[in-house]
């Protein structure tokens, strides 16, 4: 069982090696490339063993996951070797330590409860769209403009609603979205990074089955194994409703509950962007309000 784990694991930082290996071209790290045809995409595992200074068969065995203990050194060499930024070298240590260690069961699936003092801020943060969402990017809770940003999401029952699942599956999305191929590629990169450190997460499983299975776009991106791609701080919208709007968006984590964030967006008040946020937030549907009780009766006839 252990022995399964831990291949497991390896084969996870053995797939994202090679994906950074394929997507990295030599001419990118200072190879000189001769005349003939290559048929392997990006540096070949001979060239990369050789920038890192480490021999071929030990790479060919971390690539094929049957390598689980690198050491730090060798890792970093590696990231030097692909030009890895900060966050790509971080992933790739976090891939390392997993495959090290056996890990009897996943992590629990944070809570989705959302605690009441949150949806009061929500309400409060009005008109300024805002809403709370899982790691997986579940929408948990939103005030009227968080939801009616995401023009045509409020037709889908509540535990359907996924900001990912929005941007791929939603006929919606790619006409609200201005840079809908830069969306993407950051959502993607986002649940790339969050899966590889935890992998087996059924929250996770379960939404990347079905966007692998529904959406072409979706796996061309999973394969690419990015886990960097932060979306711009300014966004914006050609919304159905209320027309083209720019807003500067903001994620906070939320404190003591684990995967939760706060996602808002903001307008500059007197603006025409502004405005159009006060519009939305007064034509947004409003949740259903339950009846009152009935007044009590005595059983005596008036």
């Amino acid at each position: 069982m252990a022995s399964e784990s831990a291949h497991s694991e390896g084969a996870e930082l053995g797939r994202y090696l090679r994906a950074r290996r394929t997507q990295t071209s030599p001419d990118h790290v200072g190879l000189t490339v001769g005349a003939g045809i290559r048929r392997t995409p990006g540096l070949r595992r001979e060239e990369l063993a050789t920038l890192a200074r480490i021999s071929i068969d030990y790479y060919v065995r971390l690539e094929r996951g049957k390598e689980t203990r690198p050491s730090p050194s060798v890792l970093d060499a590696l990231a030097r070797a692909l030009h890895m930024d900060d966050q790509e070298h971080q992933h790739l240590r976090e891939l390392a330590a997993r495959s090290a260690r056996y890990m009897p069961e996943p992590p629990p699936v944070p809570s989705r409860t959302v605690r009441p003092h949150l949806k009061l801020l929500l309400e409060s943060l009005r008109p300024n769209p805002a809403y709370v969402i899982s790691r997986s990017m579940d929408m948990l809770a939103w005030n009227p403009g968080g939801l009616a940003l995401y023009a045509g999401l409020d037709d889908w029952p509540a535990k359907h609603r996924n900001l990912a699942r929005y941007l791929f599956l939603h006929p919606a999305a790619r006409d609200l979205f201005t840079d809908w191929d830069r969306q993407i590629t950051a959502c993607v990169a986002r649940l790339r990074a969050i899966a590889g450190t935890a992998p087996d997460a059924p929250d996770l499983t379960n939404l990347v089955g079905e966007l692998l299975l529904k959406s072409p776009d979706f796996a061309g991106l999973w394969e690419r194994y990015e886990v960097t791609g932060r979306k711009p701080a300014l966004k914006t919208f050609q919304h159905p409703q209320v027309g083209p709007v720019t807003l500067t968006s903001q994620s906070l984590q939320v404190e003591g509950t684990p995967g939760q964030r706060i996602g808002v967006y903001t307008a500059e008040p007197g603006t025409p962007d502004h405005d159009a946020l006060l519009l939305l937030d007064m034509t947004a549907p409003r949740p259903a309000q339950r009846p009152s009780p009935a007044p009590e009766t005595t059983g005596q006839q008036p």
